[in-house]
């Protein structure tokens, strides 16, 4: 039996409350490791508000979501009308409604940008690998939630969104008319892929999300918060153990991030009172429209924070499998002439079976490909860096404008998924998607060239 505490005779009746807690439960203890001791660099600046600002949303987007399940219908006769009658007849239904939509594309912007703030100072570097790739699955978990979410409104866009997604899977080979079948539950997206949709966008995702979540948290602060300077706080301590450069979550973070809680929630609030749709991007117009298998939308999309994806997918056809094939062959080519013996054998076998395959597939099997690997690349960022400094501050000026660039495309392919198709968009989200494979898959090559500025021993610090 374990050795239990004994509060003061005098003590408070909180004291006392807490002494009988902690011995049952390591709740003081969890908040010393976790917060009041946890130490933390102490020049973190603006871009560090995003994690915590994360996990705000998806406390909101729980909490909504279990209002909404208490009145929406997964059923394909009633589910659009379930939504309306919540818009209209639930008291304050409406908040509730737009305020889960609202959260959605806002957990979206604050990933993309607590990802953006990792990509810049080398979040992922070691000792954090396992960080980032928490952090990677957690984004992949939040776009399967996002898109079989999108499913339930029963609206124009969401049935035709769903129809064209689902219907990617079947341009797997051998296995893909099964593999569409097996997700839509049926022959056609109806009320079977409704129900399937509804039961892992309201059970299954958000219990994977919220282990991942807690994993993320447990990494990080096991091996430490990165700091935009990339210098490692433990390295420097004092007698006590204590990280010079550091200073405890809790009060001085926590502050921090109300704060900045209180500044989000100005925003959030401002969008859902008085432009929830937000010009059609939040929420597209013709969800508004009951789903009508009989009529297709004139141009179908997804919602914004996809659209980077889908214009890859889009932008693989014919003539970028034909272009693909030919930097294989210069890739090929390239590696021959570094290497002798049997591995060029290799090298020159695996190019050869490589094009075959590129030109064996469908151009739609490959788009479905390049759109995952999109994704899957991110997991791998950690050994794609060669560089001999984490952060951008002590990077070549030129590696700046490469993330700068890079940041460009991405917003350029966003903007072009949502305009219909066109010859030269296109052709310029064929550029951005070769781009933005050739920064992460070349990576290992420019992240090593340049003049790299000296990294100091201890992080820069002005007290304000």
């Amino acid at each position: 039996m374990a050795d239990f505490k004994t509060a003061p005779a005098d003590a408070s009746v909180g004291v006392k409350l807490m002494n009988w807690v902690d011995n049952r439960f390591p709740a003081t203890q969890l908040f010393k490791d976790h917060m009041s001791e946890y130490y933390a660099p102490k020049n973190f600046n603006f871009f560090y508000i995003f994690g915590s600002l994360s996990l705000l949303v998806l406390v909101i987007q729980i909490v909504t979501g279990i209002f909404l399940t208490m009145h929406y219908k997964p059923d394909a006769g009633t589910a659009f009308a379930s939504v309306e009658y919540i818009m209209r007849d639930v008291p304050w239904g409406w908040l509730i409604r737009y305020m889960h939509s609202t959260g959605a594309s806002a957990f979206f912007v604050l990933v993309y940008l607590h990802m953006y703030r990792g990509l810049i100072y080398g979040s992922y570097r070691k000792p954090r690998e396992l960080v980032w790739i928490f952090g990677c699955a957690i984004f992949l978990a939040l776009m399967a939630e996002a898109f079989m979410g999108y499913l339930l409104p029963w609206g124009q866009m969401s049935y035709w969104g769903a129809q064209v997604i689902v219907n990617l899977f079947a341009a797997v080979p051998f296995i893909g008319p099964d593999l569409a079948l097996l997700i839509r539950g049926d022959y056609v997206v109806g009320d079977a892929t409704l129900n399937r949709f509804f039961s892992f966008h309201v059970i299954a995702v958000p219990l994977v999300l919220l282990g991942l979540v807690v994993a993320h948290i447990i990494a990080l602060h096991e091996v430490g918060s990165n700091n935009p300077d990339g210098v490692e706080i433990k390295a420097k301590k004092d007698t006590k153990g204590i990280p010079l450069d550091g200073i405890p979550f809790h009060p001085y973070y926590s502050v921090h991030d109300i704060f900045a809680a209180t500044m989000f929630l100005m925003v959030f609030c401002t969008i859902v009172f008085f432009g929830p749709e937000l010009g059609g991007y939040f929420l597209e117009y013709n969800n508004f429209i009951p789903a009508d298998p009989l009529k297709t939308p004139a141009h179908i999309a997804p919602v914004w924070y996809f659209t980077p994806f889908y214009s890859m997918l889009r932008a693989t056809n014919d003539g970028m499998v034909n272009v693909l094939s030919g930097l294989a062959g210069i890739a090929g080519l390239i590696s021959l002439l570094g290497v002798k013996g049997k591995s060029r054998i290799a090298i020159a076998v695996s190019v050869i079976v490589g094009i075959a395959l590129l030109k064996t597939f469908d151009a739609k099997f490959w788009g479905v490909v390049v759109m995952g690997a999109a994704v899957v690349i991110l997991f791998f960022l950690p050994w794609l860096d060669n560089s001999p400094v984490k952060s951008i501050r002590y990077r070549p000026s030129w590696h700046k404008a490469l993330y700068g660039i890079f940041v460009l495309f991405f917003g350029v392919l966003g903007y072009l998924g949502i305009q219909p198709p066109s010859e030269t968009g296109t052709l310029v989200a064929q550029i951005g998607t070769l781009f933005y494979f050739g920064f992460f898959l070349l990576m290992p090559w420019w992240s090593t060239i340049g003049t790299f500025k000296q990294v100091p021993d201890r992080v820069n610090f002005a007290a304000h």
